[in-house]
């Protein structure tokens, strides 16, 4: 049995002569790549850890040692420079290394997001 004989939207749309036709304006196309690196850049944020350092690197009045973050957010040193990571591939942070110190700050991008999120929330309330 084929999948057209199997599925009952198929079928339902054969026997109306609608198959492969839309009902209303043609949905425009998105380019795959900008699907993929949109959902790498809200995965980033996705989790706990990650966004509340964005919030806490984004609060703070200078660049963020690693450690100050260990310390701000409970975690390990290894939780943190994990968490940090995945956000610098994210491309939003951006890291800075003295002497055996990394110190992180946010990037144009991130402080774009957040901002939007302070706006809808805001807009919510």
């Amino acid at each position: 049995m084929s999948r057209d004989e199997t599925d009952p939207i198929s079928r339902a749309e054969q026997s109306e002569g609608t198959a492969g036709t839309a009902c209303c304006a043609e949905v425009p196309k998105v380019e795959e790549d900008t699907v993929v690196a949109d959902v790498q850049l809200l995965s980033a944020l996705g989790n706990d850890t990650r966004y509340e350092l964005v919030r806490r690197i984004r609060a703070a009045e200078s660049d963020v040692c690693v450690c100050d973050l260990e310390a701000a957010v409970g975690l390990s040193q290894s939780a943190v420079s994990q968490a940090l990571s995945r956000l610098y591939s994210a491309g939003l942070v951006t890291r800075r290394k003295e002497g055996s110190w990394r110190y992180y700050s946010l990037t144009d991008d991130a402080e774009q997001l957040v901002e939007t999120f302070d706006a809808l929330r805001t807009d919510d309330e």
